[in-house]
């Protein structure tokens, strides 16, 4: 369960530092990669919540 809560922590930390980053400095190509890293960041972590114990086993469509 430890291990659960480690991976969890850490993408939240990395999600909230791509909020934080200040992407009008960045040029176009870059500002669409740190969108995709957000979006992606954000559907793992909807699919990892322990909230009620299905995120473990769903799985997105492709």
């Amino acid at each position: 369960m430890e291990q659960e809560f480690k991976q969890g922590y850490r993408m939240h930390r990395v999600l909230s530092n791509l909020n934080r980053l200040d992407v009008d400095r960045l040029d176009d190509a870059d500002r669409e990669r740190v969108e995709t890293a957000r979006d992606l960041l954000e559907e793992v972590s909807l699919l990892t919540r322990p909230g009620d114990g299905a995120g473990a086993d769903a799985h997105a469509d492709s």
